[in-house]
């Protein structure tokens, strides 16, 4: 039963844009003493068995990570890494915020490469 609300979410999900995932509230928003380029290699790193290769790319003071979905490269998630004096902010948009059962090796990535 779980499984079946949890695909049923992610075929209503459709095809999200980042601009979409980035109108939801950040489902985390913390400090890291990385910087923004350490850390978005370090997300990469960490799910890239799960999902693939994550699209990195400049935004303002920093990175902007976009982590494709585990069923399509639709966005599932935009990490956006500003710098700060020593480190960065991070704020993580996930599309399926309000789903409570969604994946959660986009969070766990997340928490290991705040610290370290």
């Amino acid at each position: 039963m779980k499984q079946g609300v949890l695909l049923l979410a992610l075929v209503m999900s459709g095809c999200a844009t980042v601009s979409d995932i980035n109108q939801s509230p950040p489902t985390m928003n913390v400090i890291s003493g990385k910087k923004p380029q350490e850390y978005a290699n370090c997300v990469a790193e960490k799910l890239a068995k799960s999902r693939g290769a994550v699209q990195m790319e400049p935004h303002k003071d920093g990175m902007r990570v976009i982590v494709p979905g585990k069923l399509s490269t639709d966005p599932a998630a935009v990490f956006d890494i500003e710098e700060r004096s020593g480190g960065s902010s991070i704020k993580l948009h996930e599309s399926l915020s309000n789903v409570p059962m969604r994946p959660g090796d986009i969070g766990v990535a997340a928490n290991e490469c705040i610290s370290g």
